[in-house]
């Protein structure tokens, strides 16, 4: 069975149609910039150009980086305009795609969805936490198994700060910093992190999983296991291609 999948990032919005029985793209994703401003229209659009780009007809799963409400309204905007607030994103999708039936979820929650069926949090009990390090720190905890919404647990407060400021894969490029300048920081982030949930294990995600053998090693002190994300950056395109499916 194949889904198409669309993933919003604070820089890009990619997608490609995705196997479902095994978790992949079906062919190389397609990407375009976020637009500046990333208004709900400006977004729409870019959303329209991906899908269209291979001529897809069929059910679309699209995420979004913030609160996704009753799976259509958007509560919060840390990293796209703030217009969208309030916006019924579902809505907008789906008449930009011409009527297409459109699922959305959050982010984190997409690209955790996957790992946990088919990647690195496959079969694992207890707490999870998946963390996606991009433009933000995105989450989804898992309990058993089982999704816990819209979390947003990047926006935990970190040595005075929003989290993701401080330890997100944009604060290194940002601040210019070394693999264990910033190693330092999302391992106090995890700290943090793990001192309110006590999770077994941390999956982390996000484009900067694909070097994870430059800072994982690094981090110490951390009770729980942390192991890279194995879907890296394709997750939140699985991810919103499932739901979609789910939703059949």
């Amino acid at each position: 069975m194949q889904i198409f999948g669309v993933d919003i990032g604070g820089s890009g919005i990619k997608g490609a149609p995705v196997d479902l029985d095994r978790g992949v793209l079906v062919d190389e994703r397609f990407k375009v910039l976020t637009p500046h401003p990333a208004t709900p229209d400006l977004v729409a659009d870019g959303v329209k150009e991906v899908v269209s780009h291979f001529g897809w007809t069929g059910p679309v799963g699209v995420t979004f980086p913030g609160v996704v409400a009753f799976g259509s309204t958007i509560r919060t905007a840390a990293n796209v305009d703030k217009s969208w607030i309030g916006e019924d994103a579902r809505a907008l999708f789906s008449e930009r795609l011409g009527g297409l039936r459109v699922t959305l979820l959050n982010d984190a929650d997409a690209a955790g969805v996957a790992e946990m069926q088919f990647g690195a949090g496959r079969d694992r009990r207890g707490t999870v936490i998946v963390l996606t390090l991009g433009t933000g720190i995105g989450s989804a905890v898992f309990i058993d198994g089982v999704l816990l919404p819209n979390t947003e647990l990047g926006h935990l407060e970190l040595n005075g700060h929003d989290a993701e400021k401080r330890a997100s894969s944009k604060a290194k490029e940002d601040h210019e910093l070394t693999w264990e300048q910033w190693a330092r920081r999302v391992q106090k982030y995890l700290a943090h992190v793990e001192m309110l949930f006590s999770p077994e294990l941390f999956v982390v995600g996000g484009g900067v999983s694909r070097k994870s053998e430059k800072f994982l090693p690094l981090i110490e002190g951390i009770k729980a296991e942390i192991v890279p994300a194995q879907l890296q950056n394709n997750a939140g395109i699985v991810g919103a291609a499932m739901r979609a499916a789910t939703q059949e």
